[in-house]
């Protein structure tokens, strides 16, 4: 028997036809391999804080439609997305705007970049206590959030409900120490911004972030004072897909923007996850740069 199976062929033939079976089931699985290329892709990881608003799900097939693989990475709260970013734990994050992203950036010497718009939510005064600003009383305690970028935000928006006075007039980055307390009604905390919606009982009042909003049981409408989206000034708080420096033209986190942006059923899911407050933009990465540019500068200097 072992004579028979190392004894050579009587003809070439039948290696040859051997030979090519095997080279068309090699070609034949590269090609399969090519074709079904997004079952094998890399998808691109993006971080978010809200994982579960039904509208990521959406996003995710709208993506996955126009071939592109995504994977939506939850974070409990803000502090962690732009250093998983920064680290290359994901490839993009979409929970920030201009001047959070400016501020970090700054604090932390890293050049994260925006590489397309997606919204601006107003940012709200609520209360369980109070129907209005004006209802609520002298010496009252109001909380805002205690990072740099939203607490100046919220402070303009106490100060434009007539509940506090800020020297010089405020800017977005406005902090505690800027409240003038002896001309302003009531006493302001700084909270972290997860925390004012759940310390609201013990409040009067609390800007609460829209993320929080809902999961703290309350809605949008009854918010008794809040800034206006609108504003041709309100640039710096649009939100913002972010990527590293260096993937700031790649081709498919553009696209992916452009998703975001066009996709109908993305953007009801968005609206009715913000209870209709979302007002969407179209921004150009180019024009959030240049606010990013000009933000880093501005609070660059106050850290001073």
């Amino acid at each position: 028997m072992s004579e028979q199976l190392i004894e050579a062929p009587k003809k070439r033939t039948g290696l040859f036809a051997v030979i090519g079976v095997v080279v068309l089931v090699l070609v034949a699985g590269v090609v399969f391999a090519v074709t079904r290329g997004g079952d094998d892709a890399k998808a691109v990881r993006i971080g978010v804080v809200g994982a579960s608003d039904p509208y990521w799900a959406t996003y995710v097939k709208a993506a996955a439609d126009n071939g592109i693989k995504v994977e939506v990475v939850d974070f409990t709260d803000y502090a962690q997305p732009n250093p998983a970013l920064a680290e290359g734990e994901i490839d993009l994050n979409q929970f920030q705007h201009v001047v959070y992203l400016a501020d970090y950036n700054v604090s932390n010497k890293k050049n994260l970049v925006p590489v397309g718009a997606t919204a601006i939510y107003p940012l709200g005064l609520y209360s369980k206590k109070f129907d209005s600003a004006a209802g609520i009383p002298a010496g009252a305690t109001v909380a805002v959030p205690n990072d740099a970028s939203n607490q100046g935000r919220g402070l303009l928006v106490l100060q434009s409900a007539g509940l506090i006075k800020l020297k010089s007039g405020g800017t977005i980055f406005s902090d505690l120490s800027d409240v003038d307390e002896s001309a302003s009604k009531v006493k302001v905390t700084a909270l972290d911004a997860a925390l004012t919606a759940t310390s609201l009982d013990d409040l009067a009042a609390a800007i609460i972030n829209n993320d929080f909003v809902e999961k703290a049981g309350l809605s949008f409408d009854k918010a008794i004072a809040k800034d206006d989206p609108a504003d041709p000034k309100a640039v710096p708080y649009v939100n913002i897909f972010a990527a590293r420096e260096q993937d700031k033209d790649n081709p498919t986190y553009t696209k992916l923007v452009e998703i975001y942006q066009n996709s109908q059923d993305v953007r009801d899911g968005v609206k009715e996850v913000s209870g209709g407050t979302a007002v969407f933009a179209k921004t150009s990465a180019d024009d959030l740069r240049k606010s990013l540019t000009e933000v880093e500068k501005i609070t660059a200097e106050k850290k001073k």
